[in-house]
């Protein structure tokens, strides 16, 4: 039998349970956006065409004088760089997150909130940072525009480009995304005026094969042109789309804005004299070189 003092000494040696413990905080609940295999296989699709784009444009430069490789050198460069963006992407590099805060509002109880993180390429801003200015360049040289509208054209575009950058990172329910958005918008409409408006003026005095040219290359790019901030505002600005319908929509955008556009623009050139331009000496032979006599060159 055992005696009752035995049974408050066992009592008394049990770990006491208080209720002073306060609650922990409440796990925040985080959703993620992020490519899916059909977005990571468009990628390599688009950096294949990309390469097979640049060994093209190179081919079709070999039997071209220095003098007249103008464009397929600009070209080349294009394909190149969204080339490597594109590897960059594919492989895994060159993405970051944007996390933003969103308030669920109920009736009955609190309102709560969850973070959404969507997977944000910058490697594609700084593709188009560097190949957009190329494609004015090309439509520059084209139409035979002044160094001061080329200049502004390109920095407007360099800004839009930007814009886009600072937006996809900005914070939700701030004018700070918007705000940005508004920017690249607002330099948009400035390429529209350098290129549409004064490149025709100037284009119209190289002959109407030439017009025709540029006309046609200018509209297919400022089209195609106009569709990207539209679906930035879809997918990286109210995030409506998912990512791999961003990467799909934006790999067709860049297939037809650099290798058909330069395919389209280096045959066309190959068949028309007058597109052609004279740098001087310096694109063939260096600034030392001007003045020299050459043998063979024809006077």
């Amino acid at each position: 039998m055992i005696h009752p003092t035995q049974v408050a000494e066992m009592l008394n040696s049990l770990p006491t349970l208080t209720s002073t413990a306060s609650p922990g905080p409440v796990p925040t609940v985080i959703q993620y956006q992020v490519l899916g295999e059909a977005g990571h296989r468009t990628l390599w699709v688009t950096f294949a065409l990309m390469v097979l784009s640049s060994g093209l444009f190179a081919l079709l430069s070999w039997n071209v004088p220095i003098q007249k490789r103008i464009y397929h050198v600009i070209t080349t460069l294009i394909t190149i760089v969204a080339a490597l963006s594109y590897f960059a992407m594919a492989s895994g590099h060159a993405a970051s997150y944007n996390c933003v805060t969103i308030w669920d509002h109920h009736t009955h109880v609190p309102d709560t909130s969850h973070e959404v993180c969507r997977q944000v390429y910058w490697g594609r801003y700084v593709d188009w940072s560097i190949t957009t200015p190329l494609l004015l360049l090309d439509l520059c040289l084209l139409a035979g525009m002044d160094g001061a509208h080329t200049l502004m054209a390109i920095i407007a575009d360099v800004i839009m480009v930007l814009s886009g950058l600072f937006a996809a990172f900005g914070t939700e329910g701030t004018a700070q995304r918007w705000g940005w958005y508004g920017i690249g918008c607002v330099s948009y409409l400035f390429v529209i005026w350098h290129l549409a408006i004064h490149g025709t003026q100037m284009v119209s005095t190289k002959g109407a094969s030439v017009s025709r040219l540029f006309n046609g290359l200018a509209i297919f790019t400022l089209l195609l042109w106009t569709a990207y901030p539209i679906i930035w505002a879809v997918a990286d600005g109210a995030r409506k789309t998912s990512v791999d319908t961003e990467i799909i929509i934006y790999s067709v955008l860049d297939i037809l804005a650099k290798p058909v556009f330069g395919l389209w623009l280096l045959l066309s050139h190959r068949a028309l004299a007058e597109t052609n331009i004279d740098l001087g000496g310096w694109w063939s032979q260096g600034i030392g070189s001007e003045g020299r006599i050459r043998i063979g060159e024809e006077e």
